[in-house]
């Protein structure tokens, strides 16, 4: 069976609107252009020894930690061609996001940080 122009079209189409369904997470967020959703981490799940057996004190707990799990991704900024750049980071890496450069979100119980991938420092491995 011969595919029609508009068969083509609306088959790209869908391709389209499934290509970014990859990227949304569970609670149905997709960060535009080149942000990136983050679940903050416990001040539990963050270590209280270094590697080095110091002693990191309660003081340091109290505030919120600036390290969370990527729970969704956008797909990425553009240059000044229009060409995209693909992110660096992707769902489920543990990243480390400056202290004061993020916008806090909140779904349903949750809490989430949205964050430019500018404002990521680090991925931890």
């Amino acid at each position: 069976m011969k595919k029609t122009k508009k068969t083509e079209t609306s088959d790209k189409k869908a391709e389209l609107k499934a290509e970014p369904m990859k990227k949304i997470s569970s609670i149905g967020i997709l960060p535009l252009g080149d942000r990136v959703l983050i679940k903050r981490s416990d001040a539990s799940e963050l270590e209280t020894t270094s590697k080095f057996g110091i002693i990191i004190p309660d003081t340091i707990n109290k505030e919120k930690p600036e390290q969370g799990k990527v729970v969704a991704v956008g797909d990425g900024r553009r240059d000044k061609t229009g060409a995209l750049i693909p992110m660096s980071v992707k769902i489920g890496d543990t990243v480390i996001f400056s202290k004061y450069a993020f916008d806090e979100i909140k779904s349903g119980s949750e809490e989430y940080v949205m964050v430019k991938e500018e404002n990521i420092l680090a991925i931890v491995k």
